[in-house]
């Protein structure tokens, strides 16, 4: 089976478990079930396309196929600013009350902060990515640390607030922030689209990059900060969800067999998709709401990592 193939094939899957999902159990309720339903499948699929497309592109900027975007601590600032506001101002604060200034709060702390990541790094002589990620994955166990210590002081009401951010959750979608957040997305893969040519190239390594013509620094710099923003946009919607881009981003690898972004970035987009509604379907389903999806996806992409890491292993 060709590309296209493959392609087509995930796509009838990804539609067909959308179809499910938004006519099963309805019994003819329409008006209700499907404008909540609708939103509820717009949010999983806005969330798989933006997680995918950053956790491919970042790994072939690392050239490393076991590391996400969360190593720099996104995942972590984000929970970090979230307990922050509730131990400081209390859960009833206008920012925690007005979910869009709590969406911008979020998106703009996240965003300035792996802004100022990447422009330290970068602008010093003989820095290069993977000192970024042992600095972000330095900062990223700090934000935990402060996290830790605020939810212990906190109190025991407050913490209910804070627990409900921990998680990723797609039974609560916000409308008004779903379609702020579709705007921002199609905004940024619009942005992007101009340098998905590039990275065929950057999965070579730097100095073969670098050798073609590609001007390294200027691109990679880019091309984070569009990830950056991405994944606080995911995470700000829905929450965190660690595991989700190395799954999806890794059985895109294995099941394409190419080295070509164009089909690797549309099957991890439609692997995720299937993998969101899919997991959505049991959990609703089978669990009946007993069990958060992020649950089961941390846990399924936690036993991927440790299998990644043993066969890497034996390969050395």
């Amino acid at each position: 089976m060709g590309y296209r193939g493959k392609l087509i094939t995930l796509s009838i899957i990804a539609i067909g478990l959308v179809a499910l999902y938004l006519t099963i159990g309805a019994n003819g309720n329409w008006d209700y079930v499907l404008p909540r339903r609708g939103y509820k499948i717009a949010a999983i699929v806005l969330t798989g396309a933006t997680i995918a497309f950053s956790t491919m592109v970042f790994q072939t900027i690392t050239n490393n196929r076991i590391l996400t975007p969360s190593i720099i601590g996104l995942d972590s600032l984000y929970l970090l600013i979230q307990t922050f506001i509730i131990f400081t101002f209390g859960s009833l604060s206008v920012v925690m009350i007005n979910k869009h200034l709590n969406f911008a709060v979020s998106i703009g702390f996240m965003v300035i902060f792996a802004w100022l990541l990447f422009k330290l790094l970068f602008n010093r002589e003989g820095r290069n990515i993977y000192f970024l990620l042992l600095v972000g994955l330095v900062f990223g166990t700090l934000f935990g640390s402060l996290t830790t210590f605020m939810q212990v002081l906190i109190d025991p009401n407050e913490f209910l607030m804070v627990q409900n951010r921990m998680f990723a959750s797609f039974n609560n979608v916000n409308t008004d922030l779903f379609w702020t957040s579709v705007m921002l997305v199609i905004i940024i893969f619009i942005y992007s689209y101009r340098y998905i040519k590039y990275l065929d190239i950057l999965s070579l390594g730097k100095e073969h990059a670098v050798n073609l013509g590609v001007n390294y620094d200027q691109v990679v710099k880019r091309l984070l900060i569009v990830i950056a923003i991405l994944v606080a946009i995911a995470t700000a919607l829905v929450g965190p969800i660690t595991f989700l881009g190395l799954l999806v981003a890794n059985v895109a690898h294995e099941f394409m067999k190419t080295y070509q972004h164009k089909y690797l970035i549309a099957g991890a987009v439609l692997i995720s998709i299937v993998a969101l509604v899919g997991g959505q379907l049991i959990v609703e389903r089978i669990f009946a709401f007993s069990t958060p999806l992020s649950v089961i996806i941390n846990f399924v992409g936690g036993v991927y990592f440790l299998y990644l890491l043993l066969r890497e292993t034996k390969k050395w």
